[in-house]
């Protein structure tokens, strides 16, 4: 592949940006919860990225500050561990029939604004603790089974504005401090609320909500109300008069170039509007353009608070009124978040348009890094190819067997394999195929591919499956070994074969495994991984699809489990397959006295 498709992804998320801290606590939360089966399913800790997880919210630089657990029904106690979210603004958990003390560690979240642990089966003292939090305007602990007393520390919150710890077991003084708020309720406990309050651990909205007082503002609201809305009629009948003596026609506007900035968001991924990237890529100039492919072209951005982003311009898709469809597949995308996935920024959609945001990547794509580095720059040493050829498989696995609908990536290849900054490999351009046939029937018409890399009955019936990626992988296994481009017409000039499939198969018959090996490596490999990651790649790239390995079986192929048995079983069908091949050629060959030569001159002989 020539630079420019070797640069068609250049985006790629860094996985440093979301600390392992922040997913281990969460992933300690839920284990602590006893969360089912089906309950936070996608709080993967391979999933680099807990902000896009269900149920929890992060800001723009990534920190989690929302985790929101209403109605749940677990049945287990919380965790100190979650303390080491710093940015948590938001945590909820109403109603979800936990039990277990309140940690004392929760006074180390101090960002925390709304703490809600209500109806729930909790236990124990309120922690102390909790004074630490400056920041709180919310506690809400109602209807628990909270014991002691109210800590004495809480009035010394700056910013509380609502405290709720009604139907527990308190027992004790309630603080003169906290009756000076504006929303309390302290009822259904045992508590001494002072002979200076009338009503004792009375709800502070039940009492204004009865007083006479309270009567009052009422009517006068209503009235109010009332007069208001007359006004409002008023000056809106005058406005529809003048507006039909002067001829005035309504503006309609929608989401064109130029026009509105809609940041509609599904969960993290951000709505950007044309003007934004226009702006960003320099009104898409061509001196910003990556590279460009079967999807459309990618050009480097930069947006206003300075991140570098990469912006693929899809083609294929003027389709008015194609743009709910294609939310919806941008939506069902972007949820696949997975350490060797590529995640998606965000996205823009016109009348005309459909563009999609990365995180710029500046250590480019596996098939650069094998033959387009420059003199003295570092190429891909072995160790580096095994770990590509595993985290490969690893983020094809889950597009195919943890999503649901699974996705089919249909252009698997190195050119489409992204490093990030350890040089972990990082799945891009999946979905794609689907995202350009949004406006289309199920059956897909146009195949999309690249040559070299596509499976035979892609081509033969047009309809892909996931043994079509597993036939594209086991080509890309062949590139890290080789370096080598799928399709090179210069081997015939050697008489060899143009497809890299074809020729490693040819080498790999005579024995001669040293010549398969990249160059650029210089000796320096393992020829028994060399030849463990041919037989893989062999395996996957049978004719048959349903011969094809899964790509959780893949996985653990090169991982050293179920190679061997599986190798000897190809070998001896590959063997039989070849023997019947031979016999075959030699049977219709004409330079040989055949059986159907001997039928041929028989038929072509005097009438």
């Amino acid at each position: 592949m020539d630079l420019a498709l070797a640069l068609i992804f250049l985006a790629f998320f860094p996985i440093s940006v979301f600390p392992d801290a922040q997913g281990d606590a969460l992933v300690a939360l839920k284990a602590s919860l006893k969360a089912s089966e089906n309950q936070l399913a996608d709080w993967n800790p391979n999933q680099v990225n807990p902000c896009t997880w269900s149920n929890v919210i992060c800001d723009a630089a990534n920190s989690v500050t929302s985790v929101s657990l209403s109605s749940m029904n677990f049945t287990g106690s919380l965790t100190p561990k979650i303390s080491v979210l710093k940015s948590l603004s938001t945590f909820t958990l109403q109603g979800s029939l936990v039990s277990g003390v309140i940690p004392k560690e929760f006074g180390n979240l101090t960002s925390l604004t709304n703490l809600n642990l209500e109806n729930n089966r909790l236990y124990g003292e309120i922690p102390s603790s909790l004074s630490n939090l400056k920041n709180l305007q919310f506690l809400i602990l109602s209807r628990n089974n909270l014991t002691g007393s109210i800590p004495d520390s809480l009035s010394g919150l700056p910013k509380l504005m609502n405290i709720r710890v009604d139907s527990n077991n308190l027992t004790g003084q309630v603080p003169a401090h906290l009756f000076q708020i504006s929303q309390y309720n302290y009822s259904g406990n045992q508590l001494n609320c002072g002979v200076n309050y009338i009503q004792q651990c009375e709800s502070q909205d039940d009492r204004s909500r009865h007083s006479p007082e309270s009567k009052v503002g009422l009517i006068v609201g209503i009235i109010v109300g009332v007069l208001m809305f007359l006004f409002l009629g008023c000056c809106f009948m005058v406005w529809l008069s003048k507006r039909k003596n002067s001829g005035y026609k309504r503006e309609v506007f929608v989401d064109v170039a130029g026009e509105v900035d809609r940041r509609i968001a599904f969960g993290q991924l951000r709505r950007f509007s044309w003007r934004e990237l226009q702006l960003a890529t320099d009104s898409f100039s061509e001196k910003n353009v990556l590279g460009q492919g079967g999807f459309g072209k990618v050009y480097k951005g930069v947006l206003s608070d300075n991140t570098k982003v990469a912006v693929k311009r899809l083609t294929d898709c003027e389709s008015p009124g194609g743009d709910a469809a294609f939310q919806r597949e941008v939506e069902m995308i972007s949820v696949a978040v997975h350490k060797n996935l590529l995640r998606l920024i965000g996205f823009c959609t016109t009348p005309t348009e459909r563009l999609l945001v990365y995180p710029y990547m500046q250590n480019l794509s596996v098939a650069h890094c094998l033959r387009e580095v420059k003199p003295g720059e570092k190429i891909l040493d072995w160790a580096t190819r095994k770990r590509v050829a595993v985290g490969t498989a690893r983020g094809l696995e889950y597009l195919h067997e943890h999503c649901n609908p699974k996705i089919i990536h249909r252009d698997v290849k190195a050119a489409n394999v992204l490093l990030d900054e350890d040089f972990e490999a990082v799945v891009g351009d999946f979905g794609l195929a689907k995202l350009v046939d949004v406006r289309k029937t199920n059956v897909t018409t146009q195949i999309r591919g690249t040559m070299g890399h596509i499976a035979p009955e892609y081509l033969s019936t047009g309809k892909s499956s996931e043994r079509t990626d597993v036939f594209g992988y086991g080509v890309m296994l062949l590139e890290l070994v080789t370096g080598q481009r799928a399709i090179d017409f210069s081997r015939l000039e050697d008489e060899d074969d143009v497809l890299l499939l074809d020729h490693v198969k040819k080498l790999e018959r005579e024995k001669r495994l040293a010549d398969i090996v990249d160059n650029n490596l210089q000796n320096s490999y393992n020829m028994e991984e060399v030849e463990m990651m041919i037989q893989v790649a062999l395996l996957c790239t049978q004719a048959s699809p349903e011969d094809r390995p899964l790509m959780s079986e893949v996985v653990r192929m090169l991982e050293g489990e179920g190679l061997a048995e599986r190798w000897e079983e190809w070998q001896s069908v590959e063997v039989n397959r070849r023997q019947e091949y031979d016999r075959l050629q030699r049977r219709f060959d004409w330079g040989e006295d055949s059986v159907y030569n001997q039928e041929a001159m028989e038929l072509s002989g005097g009438r």
